[in-house]
C-alpha cells in the first residue's frame, strides 16, 4: 500500500513537472502576455515616417525570441506589429499588415536561430534583414515601388536598429537569472 502511494506521488510529480515545461505553461503564457503588453506600449512610441508604423513595438518580440525561442518571439513580434498598425489605422491595408507581421515573425525567428552562434553578428544581420531586405520585397507590388521603399528606408532602419540593439542589451542583462527562473531555452 505504501509503495503504491509512493509511486503515485512520483507519477504526479513527473506529470506536474512535464506540465510546467510545455509551451502553454501558465508561467510562459504570463511572460508572453507581458511582452505583448509591452509591445502595445512600444506601438505608441513611433519613429516618424510616411505610414506611421515604424515603432518600438518589436523590441519585446526580439527579446522573446532570444529568451524563449523562435515561436514565441514570432508570436509576440507579429502581434506587436498588428497593434502598431492598428494605432496607425492600418495605412497599408489589413492584408499587407498581416504579411508584414509574418515577415517580422520570420526576422525574430532568424535572430533566435542565428543568435545562438554570435549574438552581435546575428543582431546586425537581423537589422539588415528587417530594415532593408524585407521591405525591398515590396518594391514589385502594385502601389509600392522604389519611391515608397526609398521613403521608408531610413525610418525602418532606425526602428530596426533601436528595437534590435535594445533587445540584445536587455537579453544580456536578463538571460542568466531569467533562464533559471523561467525555465526557458
Amino acid at each position: 500500500m505504501n509503495q503504491m502511494k509512493e509511486s503515485k506521488d512520483v507519477r504526479d510529480a513527473v506529470l506536474a513537472r512535464a506540465a510546467e515545461e510545455t509551451f502553454f505553461s501558465r508561467r510562459r503564457l504570463v511572460y508572453l502576455a507581458l511582452l505583448v503588453a509591452l509591445s502595445a506600449v512600444g506601438a505608441t512610441l513611433k519613429i516618424p515616417s510616411l505610414t506611421g508604423t515604424p515603432a518600438l513595438d518589436s523590441l519585446p518580440g526580439y527579446l522573446a525570441a532570444l529568451l524563449f525561442g523562435a515561436r514565441e518571439g514570432g508570436l509576440v513580434i507579429a502581434l506587436g506589429h498588428l497593434l502598431t498598425a492598428l494605432t496607425a489605422g492600418f495605412p497599408l491595408t489589413i492584408p499587407i499588415h498581416l504579411l508584414i507581421a509574418l515577415g517580422m515573425a520570420g526576422c525574430a525567428a532568424f535572430l533566435a536561430w542565428t543568435g545562438k552562434k554570435n549574438l552581435w553578428l546575428a543582431g546586425g544581420l537581423t537589422i539588415l534583414l528587417n530594415g532593408v531586405v524585407f521591405p525591398a520585397a515590396f518594391i514589385p507590388l502594385p502601389g509600392f515601388g522604389s519611391g515608397f521603399f526609398a521613403a521608408m528606408l531610413v525610418p525602418l532602419v532606425v526602428a530596426s536598429t533601436l528595437n534590435i540593439l535594445l533587445a540584445l542589451v536587455l537579453y544580456l542583462a536578463l538571460k542568466r537569472g531569467f533562464r533559471r527562473y523561467a525555465g526557458s531555452r
